[in-house]
């Protein structure tokens, strides 16, 4: 069964995403409280939509949105209609509780089918689930369309190394999906135990978290797959599956037929040039339950240009560089993770772990401390040199010093959720 819908040119998403916006804004003025308030308060009328130029008349929303209108935020449909909420934390406590009908459902699990479909699956490959269940939308999300799809699922999600091991060699599972981090600590934990030879994954599907090519590389050398891919999504947009990597792994195709994308400047909240960094902003085009308009999702990437060699029809945003809440400032610098990632992947002799301290010095200045894992075929003994090319090296692109300490490889902890990677113990609050 194709999932995957065939010519899906610029000019046809165009059309359906200006039929979406228009259903969405009425469906959602009709039907929210919160909505029609947000609309009366900017002046907004539904019948004003009438080109895709308007949306940007459309006022954004944020996650406090979500967490001031708890328990049931943005429900746009009656109670007898929904039939599932899933949540995610919130950064004051409050969960951000998102609802579903049974039409959302529905298409979640077919975007879903359209990810497996992109990432080369078949009906004949067998799916181990390693992400979590219960409120949290990734176990539900994986096994709901792998079933529509048509493989076998084989739900297990967060378990210890032990059963993961066990029953990949028992089920001969072919495809596992987890966090960058779970698949991290079973790459490591396969090798340890010798059992590559014993496998069959050929496919690892990673989501929840961003991974460092370092960190890539490692997971599909010890493993043995072929494809890495990495899939997006969140809670408030459905949950994962809202897109994936083809086998070229040159960016994300997104379901523009389901979604707009925008990308805007995080302080100016103004469109950013196309190809440059910037949040990105979602509008659903579908979604009953608890559709966004323009809502802020603080996920930092681009809108990729031109066609793709696969031929999907999808546009492409390139992967999560990071969050505008991630970024840090150290001595009056803007900081992301994701540039000391960018920086470590791309020295011989780094691992693919990390973790960036900082504190106060003795005179009250600042100071960073990046510790990394050596790889396992560097020497103990060049250390020092390459903590001194790592110092360098971060001086030079990202112009900020900082002190490095090479670590023996294991020496982080590894997680089957995502990995800590700033420890800021500056203020106490953090």
């Amino acid at each position: 069964m194709r999932f995957l819908p065939a010519g899906m040119s610029p000019e046809k998403l165009a059309t359906i995403q200006l039929e979406g916006l228009r259903w969405t804004v009425r469906h959602a003025c009709q039907n929210s409280p919160f909505y029609r308030r947000l609309f009366e308060k900017n002046g907004i009328d539904p019948e004003d939509i009438r080109s895709l130029e308007d949306l940007q008349r459309l006022p954004l929303t944020d996650k406090e949105d979500l967490q001031a209108g708890y328990p049931f935020p943005l429900r746009s449909a009656g109670f007898d209609e929904l039939v599932r909420i899933h949540a995610s934390s919130g950064t004051t406590g409050k969960r951000k509780v998102l609802s579903y009908t049974r039409n959302d459902v529905e298409m979640w699990a077919d975007m879903f089918a359209r990810c497996y479909e992109l990432a080369g699956l078949t009906t004949s490959d067998r799916v181990q689930i390693a992400v979590g269940y219960g409120l949290w939308t990734a176990g539900a999300g994986f096994q709901a369309g792998c079933e529509r799809f048509g493989a076998l699922a084989v739900p297990v999600g967060p378990a210890n190394a032990e059963m993961h091991c066990e029953l990949m060699v028992d089920m001969e599972t072919t495809v596992f999906c987890s966090t960058a981090s779970m698949a991290l600590l079973m790459a490591e934990e396969i090798d340890r135990r010798r059992l590559r030879s014993k496998i069959k994954i050929r496919k690892i599907i990673m989501g929840a978290e961003r991974c460092s090519d370092a960190m890539r590389r490692r997971i599909a050398e010890l493993m043995g797959v072929e494809h890495v891919h990495d899939i997006y999504g969140m809670t408030e947009l459905y949950g994962p599956g809202t897109g994936i990597d083809c086998h070229f792994h040159n960016g994300i195709h997104y379901w523009a037929d389901y979604f707009i994308f925008e990308i805007i400047d995080p302080r100016s909240l103004e469109p950013v040039a196309p190809g440059n960094l910037g949040e990105l902003v979602v509008t659903t085009l579908r979604k009953e339950g608890s559709p966004l308009i323009r809502y802020r999702t603080h996920d930092i990437t681009r809108i990729l240009e031109g066609d793709c060699g696969c031929g999907a029809g999808f546009p492409r945003h390139d992967r999560i560089m990071g969050r505008t809440d991630d970024m840090f400032i150290y001595r009056a610098v803007n900081i992301y993770p994701s540039q000391i990632d960018h920086v470590l992947s791309r020295i011989d002799g780094v691992g693919s772990e990390y973790q960036i301290h900082l504190d106060h010095g003795a005179d009250g200045r600042d100071m960073m401390t990046v510790k990394v894992e050596r790889s396992e075929q560097a020497s103990a003994a060049e250390d020092q040199n390459l903590a001194r090319a790592v110092s360098a090296e971060i001086r030079r692109k990202i112009l900020v010093r900082c002190r490095v300490e090479i670590l023996d490889p294991g020496s982080l902890p590894r997680t089957e959720r995502k990995s800590q990677r700033v420890f800021d113990r500056r203020n106490h609050e953090n």
